[in-house]
């Protein structure tokens, strides 16, 4: 099958490119090597050798249509990404994964395509909370945390209906869409865009939820996104980690590999046509519980300092149900978090010349919310 994959050359998109190039297909790569997220401006070794490689911007639609030239699927990943940064990049993010996912679905709607299927990388941030159970009321899906409350440093959720304390439970593909973000807020409106121009067109379209994707490829310099790679960075510079409120809101980590692996099986699997599906590890894994594994695995004393501080924006849980991950993909995740830390550890160790200045680089990323009264 020939494939484009849009963001092909970051963390997720290198990964699903080189799967892809292991099946047998003819690729595509449109990539604009964003600084922030690209430690060198290039593409790998891998995609200039077997790979078509375009260094483009996904909102150029002169690039967008020699790219989709003959593809018969679309992996679109190039999106800005960070929910912190995008409360203040309000525009910026807005036009990157609005207008550059309009775009693409322009061409594929107004002028002959030979696309059959839009696969879209979208985010658990989607969900805000995601789904709770209150011992009184059942299943709630709980709104933002109010502002008071955070205030009190009272983080768990209590449901809006009772008061009662509620527990996370894991969330499912029809829970209800609460964004909290911009960033989340761009994503649910790429869902939309996807799904209603794909029903137009006839194309299928599936969309993938992907949880808190880490592992070996991912940023080590991006101050605003990945708390493991961040954590590792300020370890190796012997720096003391903080942990916001109380050390204990929990993600659902999924190991890179695994998300390729699903990514492309949703390029392949027939029949899964206008579809939307979690891609994680269905499991709940705290920050703290992040931090003592990373200093576990380099066996370094632990310097973890509770802070009680947080991010507006930020929400306390979310881990996916990944019953249709199974189901409609036939894929099952491979590798637990313990074994993910330690493979990612073992990347990253040999990525030294990354690392250096990462506590200059988290405090200034710190400081840009601290003024927008965004970190309190």
């Amino acid at each position: 099958m020939k494939v484009l994959v849009t963001g092909g050359a970051g963390f997720v998109g290198g990964h699903v490119v080189d799967c892809l190039l292991a099946h047998g297909h003819a690729v595509t790569v449109l990539d604009n090597l964003s600084p922030q997220i690209h430690s060198t401006a290039s593409f790998s070794a891998v995609q200039r050798a077997s790979a078509t490689c375009i260094q483009a911007d996904v909102r150029d639609s002169d690039a967008l249509r020699g790219a989709l030239a003959d593809a018969e699927a679309v992996v679109h990943l190039a999106a800005e990404t960070g929910t912190g940064q995008s409360m203040y990049n309000i525009r910026h993010y807005s036009d990157v994964n609005t207008i550059g996912t309009a775009a693409l679905l322009d061409l594929l709607m107004n002028e002959p395509s030979t696309v059959r299927r839009f696969v879209l990388a979208s985010s658990r941030a989607v969900y805000g909370e995601g789904q709770y159970r209150c011992p009184q009321c059942g299943t709630i899906h709980p709104p933002t945390r109010p502002a008071e409350q955070l205030a009190r440093h009272e983080w768990e959720i209590v449901c809006p209906i009772c008061g009662s304390l509620a527990e996370p439970v894991p969330t499912r593909e029809d829970a209800l869409l609460q964004p909290q973000s911009i960033y989340a807020s761009t994503k649910q409106t790429q869902e939309q865009l996807v799904t209603i121009a794909c029903h137009a067109r006839e194309i299928e379209s599936v969309v993938l939820r992907y949880q808190n994707v880490y592992g070996p490829g991912q940023s080590l310099t991006n101050p605003y996104t990945g708390i493991i790679s961040i954590f590792f960075s300020l370890i190796a510079e012997g720096k003391p980690l903080l942990l916001f409120e109380d050390g204990l809101p929990s993600r659902d980590f999924v190991f890179i590999d695994d998300v390729a692996a699903a990514t492309v099986a949703a390029v392949e699997v027939p029949g899964i046509g206008n579809s939307t599906i979690n891609v994680g590890a269905g499991v709940r894994t705290s920050v703290r519980d992040v931090a003592e594994a990373l200093y576990t695995v380099l066996e370094t004393e632990p310097r973890a300092e509770v802070c009680e501080n947080y991010r507006v924006g930020d929400i306390r849980h979310c881990y996916a149900d990944i019953m249709l991950l199974r189901e409609q993909l036939d894929y099952t995740p491979q590798v637990d978090f313990a074994e993910g830390i330690r493979r990612f550890v073992i990347w990253a160790s040999t990525q030294q010349e990354a690392v250096g200045h990462a506590a200059e680089r988290f405090a200034r990323a710190q400081s840009e919310l601290i003024t927008r009264k965004l970190f309190r």
